[in-house]
């Protein structure tokens, strides 16, 4: 496993009233979701950066209003269409 040091301002803990640990979750968290809102991980290694289960991390997307379907508004409407 690789380490990541990300130099955080004491303001911005301050301002968040986060402590290191718990913005240090939450950036890896928000990092999960962000590559795979990008296309750049699978469900899967999303969860497995964010250090939590597939089915936990499906369901925490929701959180951040990012859908668990990669399907493009054409793929979807052709899904239908064929349904």
């Amino acid at each position: 496993m690789s380490t990541i040091q990300l130099d955080i301002p004491e303001e911005i803990l301050i301002s968040l009233k986060e402590t290191p640990e718990s913005i240090a979750r939450e950036l890896q968290l928000l990092a999960a979701v962000k590559l795979f809102e990008l296309g750049k991980l699978s469900s899967g290694r999303a969860a497995q950066l964010a250090g939590i289960s597939r089915v936990e991390f499906l369901m925490l997307l929701g959180r951040y209003q990012v859908s668990p379907f990669s399907l493009t508004p054409e793929e979807l409407e052709q899904d239908v269409h064929n349904a």
